[in-house]
């Protein structure tokens, strides 16, 4: 493995520990060139609560691999979230630096009604 990508999953090990700790659901983003996923996941990590991604069909349509895709994205997670009774989330990036298609869809899902 490269060591960017340790160092990234190093990052991500540190603050869903964090998360763990606080007891909280956590919004979990992960991105490829080409895709951006998220997923609500339980307090204790054993269910996934909600997902979306830009593999969904409405949003396949259009380009997947940039920030308007990520914050369509984002607001798809939150009405699913809504939908599923949840409104408070701690967001992990997996590592990830928070600018760019990550800052676009937690943006957008802020702006859906979750709250980070």
């Amino acid at each position: 493995m490269s060591e960017k990508k340790v160092s990234r999953l190093r990052r991500a090990r540190r603050s869903r520990a964090k998360m763990r700790e606080l007891c909280t659901n956590r919004l979990s983003v992960n991105r490829s060139n080409q895709h951006i996923y998220a997923q609500i996941i339980s307090e204790d990590g054993s269910k996934i609560l909600a997902s979306a991604s830009t593999l969904d069909e409405t949003l396949r349509a259009s380009a997947t691999g940039n920030s308007e895709a990520a914050a369509k994205v984002g607001t798809l997670i939150a009405e699913r979230a809504k939908a599923a009774g949840i409104e408070n989330v701690a967001f992990d990036r997996s590592g990830f630096k928070y600018h760019g298609r990550m800052k676009a869809l937690a943006d957008a899902a802020r702006e859906g009604g979750l709250k980070f």
